[in-house]
């Protein structure tokens, strides 16, 4: 199949997604109705994604996939010249999360066996068949529910079911992923409008995605109450029943342990050297030198997706605000798909 035809594909799929997100609901056609129906049973299946965290994940789709951003992306790549059959055990953590597996397999000219995760059912088949229509051509995909006759496998999911599946795939050429999260480094004079942009990098998706900040590094005389000032726009986050019965949960507990900890009835902040914090929480650290924070980060590289702060660090880092928005060159751990996939 022409790669061409696929990158234009693609690049219609993304005109189609944003032409769709700027309508009302009264301009719908059937397509865009269908479209709507799909989000609401997205909705009703996984509480976790509301119409505004799968709209904004439309979004960040729509604005990667222009025909430059493709080719800029794939001709670093060779294409294989033979298709192989791929199989994917997708996460579904945050809505569309295994999509970039899926059009990374189809781009490499080989055959994705998808196993979606059963939080995450709807959205991906409704893209890969509007891609294939506006493709033009039979972009091949499965999907499965189990993994059965395949060349590679790429799958995605916790430490524990990380573990079993390098087990059980010990003999196939394998990606296998497991927990990450995301930490934040303030120098210290960082403005309001920089810590609302690191509201986003916590509170985006309820904070469920491994490029969720659940971390921070504060100077010593960093005020906390400047961090919960500036959070104030999530405040409602707190009236989504799940994330309340987890905060509702984890502060009956440090009460009950007679833990300190600090409350602005929405999250809670915890001075914790553990990386990872319980949904609702966020763990920090304070730092009186750069060394302390690269140590921090070194011993924890491997768990750590990305890290957000000011450029001035010098940090291998990403802006804030910017956790939520993965360029198609940004692999999950770290690890280039794509690389592997031209070898296969």
């Amino acid at each position: 199949m022409n790669i061409e035809n696929k990158v234009l594909g693609l690049a219609k799929l993304s005109s189609y997604i944003k032409e769709f997100l700027t309508k009302n609901k009264e301009s719908y056609n059937e397509n865009d109705s269908d479209f709507e129906l799909l989000l609401e049973k997205s909705k009703i299946d996984n509480p976790w994604f509301t119409i505004e965290n799968q709209k904004f994940a439309l979004q960040q789709w729509a604005d990667l996939l222009t025909e430059e951003n493709i080719n800029n992306w794939i001709k670093e790549y060779k294409t294989s010249k033979t298709s192989k059959k791929v199989g994917l055990i997708l996460a579904g953590n945050i809505p569309l999360v295994g999509l970039h597996d899926v059009i990374s397999v189809v781009l490499s000219n080989h055959i994705p066996l998808i196993k979606l995760s059963s939080k995450d059912r709807y959205m991906i088949p409704f893209l890969l068949k509007k891609w294939k229509e506006f493709s033009g051509e039979d972009i091949k995909f499965e999907f499965v529910e189990k993994l059965e006759d395949f060349d590679a496998v790429i799958a995605t999911g916790s430490n524990n079911t990380a573990r079993y599946l390098e087990y059980y795939f010990k003999n196939h050429l394998s990606i296998i992923r497991k927990n990450r999260t995301s930490v934040a480094v303030l120098k210290g004079d960082e403005s309001d409008e920089e810590l609302q942009l690191l509201a986003k990098d916590i509170f985006q998706y309820f904070g469920l995605g491994c490029r969720n900040v659940t971390r921070l590094l504060i100077p010593q005389d960093f005020l906390i109450d400047r961090i919960f000032e500036n959070f104030l726009n999530f405040k409602d986050i707190i009236n989504h029943h799940k994330y309340a019965n987890n905060y509702d949960y984890n502060r009956a507990v440090y009460l009950l342990n007679q833990e300190k900890f600090w409350d602005n009835n929405f999250v809670m902040l915890q001075e914790d050297e553990k990386l990872f914090s319980p949904l609702s929480v966020i763990n920090f650290s304070r730092y009186s030198s750069l060394n302390e924070v690269k140590s921090f980060l070194a011993e924890n590289e491997n768990d750590i997706q990305c890290i957000v702060a000011k450029e001035e660090l010098g940090l291998d880092s990403i802006g804030l605000g910017e956790a939520q928005n993965p360029s198609l060159d940004t692999y999950a751990d770290n690890v280039d798909t794509m690389k592997f996939l031209s070898v296969i």
